[in-house]
């Protein structure tokens, strides 16, 4: 049996803000290995609804929050809010991270960290020569964006609907070196551009719970994924989904985005307890358990 946590008087406030925020896994992954660490914190869900978001960053200056995770729709909101942001979340222009420095907000973005965490370990390669090709042009594409230059991609393609959005994104990198590898297409290139995939990112929420049964690329589309090549899909649930099972029969290796929530977790408690090691198999066992994957 485990040990009941007392909470006291004492006990450091961590937690996660977002709109709607109930669903969030990050309590009960944070919780757990702060439980397994025996430290005196506790990791809460703060529903924040954004006419409120500058009041109630005000407050958790004023009760000592130590830090806390940003998520939808808060990850740009929140900027303007912040004494000092990373040059790494500047770069991407989103926050999924803050912790408390020297009675100051500080911004930061560990998405790019979780994103290429399996990338670098598990199916780890020279990539400098490989081409990948995201989905999608929002928030989500902006980390993976970021996290495939840094780990060398020699093309990044990124592939949206909307015409003027996609240039706003292409745009928006121009005075990075990043712009030098990326080229935005319409998804109506999408045929041509599967082909060269080494490694094809779904960041789009097409396919997610409820809409299961859904996919960004038809069957046809997929087929013509190389083998060998890695598909990635930033969503969890379900496992797997009907485009990482697609590419799973083309022969395509497949990520899902439960690791990639996992590793943003765990460098943003590695930031928050200021330590370097953290219990990343109790956080990412937690994760599988609620998810009825364990």
């Amino acid at each position: 049996m485990t040990k009941e946590r007392l909470m006291t008087g004492k006990t450091k406030l961590l937690g996660v803000i977002g709109h709607p925020v109930e669903h969030s896994l990050s309590p009960a992954m944070h919780n757990a290995a702060i439980a397994h660490l025996g430290l005196d914190y506790v990791y809460l869900p703060f529903p924040i609804a954004p006419h409120n978001l500058e009041i109630a960053i005000a407050g958790f200056a004023a009760i000592d929050v130590v830090g806390f995770s940003v998520t939808i729709p808060h990850k740009q909101a929140i900027m303007p809010l912040l004494s000092e942001i990373t040059p790494l979340a500047q770069a991407i222009g989103a926050v999924n991270t803050v912790s408390r420095q020297n009675n100051q907000w500080v911004g930061t973005n560990t998405d790019i960290e979780g994103f290429i965490a399996p990338l670098q370990t598990t199916y780890q390669q020279d990539w400098s020569q490989k081409v990948v090709v995201i989905l999608g042009n929002g928030g989500a594409a902006r980390a993976v964006v970021a996290g495939c230059h840094q780990l060398g991609f020699a093309k990044i393609h990124v592939v949206g609907r909307n015409v003027q959005r996609l240039q706003e994104f292409a745009n928006s990198w121009n005075n990075s070196p990043i712009s030098e590898n990326l080229q935005v297409h319409q998804w109506e290139e999408l045929p041509k551009l599967i082909p060269q995939a080494n490694l094809l990112v779904n960041t789009t929420p097409i396919g997610m719970y409820p809409k299961v049964n859904e996919s960004p690329l038809s069957v046809e589309e997929i087929a013509n994924l190389p083998k060998g090549a890695i598909a990635y899909d930033l969503i969890y649930i379900p496992k797997p989904t009907q485009f990482l099972e697609q590419a799973e029969k083309q022969g395509a290796i497949a990520i899902n985005g439960l690791e990639m929530l996992v590793q943003q977790g765990v460098a943003a408690l590695k930031i928050w307890l200021q330590q370097e090691t953290v219990p990343v198999e109790v956080m990412r066992q937690t994760l599988q358990n609620h998810l009825g994957l364990g």
